[in-house]
């Protein structure tokens, strides 16, 4: 799992309107047609005949839009930038179908009129979903009675993927689940290229000051990842982070924007959700700690196959996996067009909420496992 191509918990834009049939207008030539592009794909793939497309936030690699039929149904639409890893897209389509199809919690995509999962004839590629509606994201993290919701969700989740058939879950070294050594390798490599700019900006010079904080604490982190015991590895939903839960009121209702089918840790996607630092920064640690409790009572009640050493070794995971990424400080250097005010946030809340784990480590892992016995 690539740490620093995660997806960042951030705040949503507002979505902005464009009726299907609209005429294209000077400084809108793109946008116009794009939403004539959609219209076409959705008419002639699906059938279906739009009235109005409404672009919202985009994802990693798609751009969004809401759509509402001539009859007033509501769906949601996913535009491929690139026609080049369409056969990955289309795995990462027919995995949350086989979890739907399993009972768990997922949005459904509609089959083209050729009983395809992503339309590829027209001029754009491009998925539909069904909209679920009256939901909000996870993305300000988890309170109250979501942690238990959520736990009782992911639950059904990987007991789903348990049974995929790419592959059966195994036990692996836990010590595996992060490279020290080339996390090493990257920080010195991300503070020559800070030390050698000729100024640095306000969030540069704080990811240079950050970085070299978690270099310094490698060691330590070298040290927590002798010490976990043999993890479970199996397939996974690849990107599940607050983004990516649906929530209606306090109940999980759906799980969105699926991977590909890949092995990873099972205690790391736990942790990935689990320790958003919105959640840990929200709650305060104490506060944090009886959420996550919850999350992962729930969630054992849910897969009852799942190892006690994968949720109580889910704190270490999570904080070590964090502190061996260098996203977002690698941004500047390597992605400076997405550095935006909402990643700066998102930056300097994640490196300060794993530190507040980290410092509590020992303590925060002794109260989960009894909680868990």
């Amino acid at each position: 799992m690539r740490l620093d191509e995660e997806t960042m918990s951030t705040p949503s834009q507002q979505p902005v309107a464009h009726p299907a049939t609209a005429p294209t207008t000077p400084g809108h030539t793109a946008a116009g047609n794009q939403v004539r592009a959609i219209a076409d794909t959705l008419v002639l793939a699906y059938g279906l005949h739009p009235a109005e497309v409404t672009r919202i936030p985009e994802g990693t690699a798609t751009d969004n839009y809401a759509v509402v039929d001539q009859a007033g149904r509501r769906h949601f639409g996913k535009v491929y930038r690139t026609r080049e890893h369409l056969d990955l897209e289309r795995a990462s389509v027919e995995l949350s179908e086989y979890c739907a199809d399993g009972g768990v919690a997922t949005a459904r995509a509609t089959r083209t009129r050729e009983h395809e999962l992503i339309a590829t004839h027209g001029r754009l590629p491009m998925s539909l979903w069904s909209y679920v509606p009256h939901t909000t994201t996870g993305e300000g993290g988890l309170m109250g009675a979501r942690w238990a919701a959520v736990g009782t969700a992911m639950g059904h989740l990987h007991r789903r993927l348990a049974a995929h058939p790419a592959a059966a879950p195994a036990l692996e070294p836990g010590a595996a689940v992060c490279d020290v050594t080339t996390a090493r390798d990257s920080y010195k490599g991300l503070i020559r290229a800070f030390q050698s700019k000729p100024r640095l900006g306000e969030f540069e010079s704080w990811s240079l000051q950050a970085t070299c904080e978690r270099q310094a604490l490698l060691g330590r982190v070298e040290r927590i990842l002798a010490s976990l015991p043999p993890l479970t590895v199996q397939i996974l939903h690849g990107d599940l982070s607050g983004p990516n839960v649906l929530f209606k009121d306090d109940d999980a209702a759906a799980f969105v924007d699926f991977r590909p089918p890949t092995t990873g840790y099972l205690a790391w996607e736990i942790a990935r959700l689990g320790c958003d630092p919105s959640s840990v920064l929200a709650n305060g640690v104490e506060g944090w700690l009886a959420g996550y409790t919850d999350l992962t009572l729930a969630y054992r009640d849910a897969n009852p196959k799942a190892s006690a050493n994968d949720l109580v070794s889910s704190l270490r995971v999570g904080c070590t996996a964090v502190l061996c990424s260098t996203f977002p400080f690698s941004a500047p250097v390597k992605r400076p067009h997405i550095v935006d005010a909402a990643l700066e946030s998102y930056g300097r809340a994640r490196h300060e909420a794993d530190l507040m784990l980290l410092d509590q480590l020992p303590a925060l892992e002794e109260a989960l496992r009894d909680a868990l016995v």
